[in-house]
């Protein structure tokens, strides 16, 4: 995430749902909110709260679950609380107690004098810790934004690249019309995720789902076909690049011939589809996403045709040597 400051309040205000809510609210140290979140993972401070600092990896998320907490009731008890100040003087983003978990009134002091972000949520340290860390390697994974069109075709992400005009969308709206579902138009922002996984969804969710044909103007594909049409966002799986019709540009007729395009490091497989009066181009890309997942169970097309031409050619030269000329007439 490069150049862009994430900060504790921009982890509560994300809007996630169900599976992928944090459950998170603020109940101590509000003016530390805007603290910048730089490193996209957490630790658990038992050895800090122990009194333990070496290694203290104070610049990430620091997550208090049913563990930590009981040490912290019970330094409370003993009104020991030197290694809890001490701990504070660390710039950490933010402290958050799991199981709905909350901590005495004196270190919601100490936090509120350090002005560091106490956060509460309802959902279990592993439960939290997998959906945090998953959220985090996302807004933090590579970025890239690629002028083009993402859909998504019998469940493959199809990322469709070409110059203005070369009909992109136009392509994309009979795909909908077909039952495909759009994820972005004009401008798709597209994420590393895990270093091998290119994930893609529309740079503006205000503008999202919208498209622009030109004749016709600005459409909302929303409105028009409903939700079944929309998906927010899909892995990248298969570039797809039209281009004007070159006569004098030899083209692949065989598909023996794989091409990737590099995005953010990962190669994706790329087609080249030339565009001309009386090509079908969303019927050529609905069998180019068939013959996609089929080279991905194993199976591929263009290898298992040449294989079957070498054996007939192979078998009829062993034919006609084995007989000879004379004995064929």
């Amino acid at each position: 995430m490069a150049d862009k400051i994430f900060t504790i309040l921009d982890l509560i205000d994300l809007d996630l749902k169900e599976h992928n809510s944090l459950n998170l609210r603020c109940i101590a140290g509000r003016k530390g909110l805007t603290r910048e979140i730089s490193i996209p993972d957490i630790n658990r401070p038992m050895g800090a709260i122990m009194g333990f600092f070496e290694d203290f990896a104070y610049q990430r998320i620091q997550l208090f679950g049913r563990g930590e907490a009981s040490y912290l009731r019970r330094l409370h008890e003993r009104s020991e609380t030197h290694t809890i100040r001490e701990m504070f003087k660390y710039n950490m983003p933010c402290c958050i107690f799991t199981h709905n978990l909350s901590p005495n009134e004196e270190f919601l002091a100490i936090s509120e004098a350090a002005q560091c972000p106490i956060l509460q949520t309802s959902l279990g340290s592993a439960n939290f810790s997998s959906r945090l860390m998953r959220i985090l390697s996302e807004i933090f994974a590579p970025s890239q934004s690629i002028h083009g069109v993402l859909v998504e075709v019998y469940g493959l992400g199809i990322l469709l690249l070409g110059d203005s005009g070369v009909g992109k969308s136009e392509t994309a709206l009979e795909l909908i019309m077909r039952g495909h579902r759009l994820v972005a138009d004009d401008v798709v922002e597209i994420h590393c995720v895990n270093g091998n996984i290119l994930v893609g969804a529309g740079a503006n969710k205000i503008i999202g789902h919208h498209m622009e044909i030109r004749g016709l103007g600005i459409i909302n594909i929303t409105h028009l076909f409903g939700v079944r049409a929309i998906r927010d966002r899909k892995e990248v799986q298969l570039v797809v690049k039209l281009e004007t019709w070159d006569p004098e540009k030899s083209y692949d007729r065989l598909g023996s011939e794989e091409h990737t395009m590099e995005i953010l490091e990962v190669n994706i497989p790329k087609l080249e589809i030339p565009v001309k009066p009386g090509r079908n181009i969303p019927i050529i890309i609905e069998t180019a996403a068939m013959n996609e997942r089929l080279k991905s169970m194993g199976y591929n097309a263009a290898k298992e045709f040449n294989k079957n031409i070498l054996k007939w050619i192979e078998s009829d030269t062993v034919r006609s040597v084995f007989f000879g000329y004379d004995d064929i007439i």
